[in-house]
């Protein structure tokens, strides 16, 4: 017996250290644990504990169980949480910057956003590093396009309705084409469409299949109006905190997730498609009236998000139409 507790003894003696080496991130998200986004950051977190056998384990809250889309970002920021993914244009009140992949018509390709991110990067890493960030892996969503609860054929459909809003942009959009704007979260979207909060809005086929958003909207007008992009960013004090080691593990998590991601948007997005009208939505191309009516909007709003974008803007967009 004398034996056995002296063995137990230098065994918990042995592991000690390594439990106090051991840490612990929680890692917040606004989106539903089946959307790919959230399964692409869940392997990012598998990933980065199996390189770092254990050391740090990374938690994903999904479905804005810990923190709401817009209250992420600043969590990360104030160390509340060491870690959060959260979508860059929801931020681009705080700097017209975090906002240019989701300029309407700028970008209406995985090809055309790919060059977009390239030129942006370098000006959005500084941007958040300023604030204390470092940006780890950037993934688009599928193009957004239209859903409507009423059929819409003509740019006059839109007046009056109730249109979600997101974002600075969704929201201009929707004073354009003289719609009500209603700031509405993804994970609230299907009970506010299940009150009458709201008629019509962008967003992602993916969104659409993931939060069965077929159950209350009937009409889906594929416009890729642009491809918004999700941003995993960690605090910059938590990670120089960090062994360099283990700050290698994730930086290399964060660049496979990058490449996964994007890769999972473009295979999924046509997928999607199908999956609404399998479920009785009726997809297709919208109207040669409301295309060159959105196309007219996106024009306006890219002089306008130049003017406020300033020269770092004017910058982006230059480089972005070289490559």
């Amino acid at each position: 017996m004398k034996k056995l507790v002296f063995i137990l003894a230098c065994a918990a003696t042995l592991t000690a250290p390594l439990a106090l080496a051991q840490a612990k991130w929680d890692l917040p998200t606004a989106y539903a644990s089946n959307t790919f986004q959230t399964e692409n950051v869940q392997q990012f977190a598998d990933d980065v504990g199996k390189a770092t056998g254990g050391k740090l384990k990374i938690t994903v809250h999904a479905g804005a169980s810990l923190y709401k889309m817009p209250e992420i970002k600043r969590a990360v920021q104030t160390g509340q949480v060491q870690i959060g993914e959260f979508i860059l244009s929801g931020a681009s009140n705080e700097n017209a910057l975090f906002g240019v992949d989701s300029i309407p018509f700028l970008a209406t390709s995985y090809d055309a956003a790919e060059k977009l991110y390239i030129a942006a990067r370098p000006a959005t890493e500084k941007l958040l590093a300023d604030q204390g960030l470092k940006l780890l892996f950037s993934v688009p969503w599928p193009g957004q396009s239209l859903y409507s609860i009423k059929p819409m054929k003509t740019m006059d459909d839109f007046k009056g309705t109730k249109m979600r809003a997101y974002n600075p942009a969704t929201t201009r959009i929707a004073q354009l084409v003289k719609a009500q704007p209603v700031t509405i979260q993804l994970a609230e979207l299907g009970q506010a469409l299940a009150t009458g909060a709201v008629d019509n809005f962008l967003t992602s086929s993916a969104s659409g299949v993931d939060s069965k958003l077929y159950e209350q909207t009937k009409h889906f007008y594929i416009v890729s109006a642009w491809l918004p992009r999700n941003a995993t960013v960690v605090n910059k004090k938590a990670f120089d905190a960090l062994d360099q080691a283990t700050q290698d593990a994730i930086v290399s998590a964060g660049k496979a997730a990058e490449v996964r991601g994007w890769a999972a948007s473009r295979s999924k997005d046509a997928d999607y498609i199908k999956e609404l009208g399998k479920n009785g939505m009726t997809t297709g191309l919208p109207t040669a009236e409301i295309r060159d009516g959105l196309n007219k909007i996106g024009a306006t709003m890219t002089e306008e998000w130049l003017k406020t974008a300033g020269p770092d803007g004017k910058a982006i967009i230059d480089a972005y139409r070289k490559l």
